[in-house]
């Protein structure tokens, strides 16, 4: 049988090697987290560039005619494009107006679904016109006599 102060030698050696494990773990996944926000913040900038470049493109020539210049699909170019998508960049936040007070009012659901891997993305479909919705009269049923 083992001794008193051989169980305590065996148990401090074996939480000794299993504290060095998980201190080894916990410094990787860090590690690994910082470079990952430091890249995603690379990637916000760079989401930023391209934004403003395409929105300079479009200017002279359709996302079509730049998608056959580049390389580059209709499909990717639109989703960068994308007129009134919210920039990840710090800039300011409006003072005043709905933006800034938070009202959400006349904004309807996110339709945007998450892509899976291999998955392309679907073409940005054009938002309907406020003044034709508006415009437009609404179906009444007709009553029955």
């Amino acid at each position: 049988m083992a001794t008193a102060q051989e169980i305590e030698d065996r148990v401090e050696q074996a939480d000794t090697a299993r504290s060095a494990t998980r201190a080894a773990a916990a410094q990787q996944v860090s590690a690994l987290a910082e470079r990952r926000a430091a890249i995603a913040e690379q990637l916000a900038d760079i989401d930023d560039q391209l934004g403003d470049a395409l929105a300079t493109a479009s200017k002279v020539m359709s996302i079509t005619e730049l998608a056959a210049f580049t390389d580059i699909p209709a499909a990717d170019l639109t989703q960068w494009h994308a007129p009134g998508k919210p920039s990840r960049s710090k800039r300011k936040k409006p003072t005043a107006g709905p933006a800034a007070t938070g009202s959400t009012t006349g904004r309807g659901p996110s339709t945007t679904k998450a892509l899976t891997p291999g998955q392309d993305p679907a073409p940005a479909e054009p938002a309907a016109s406020r003044t034709a919705a508006a415009q437009t009269p609404a179906r009444v049923p007709a009553g029955v006599s």
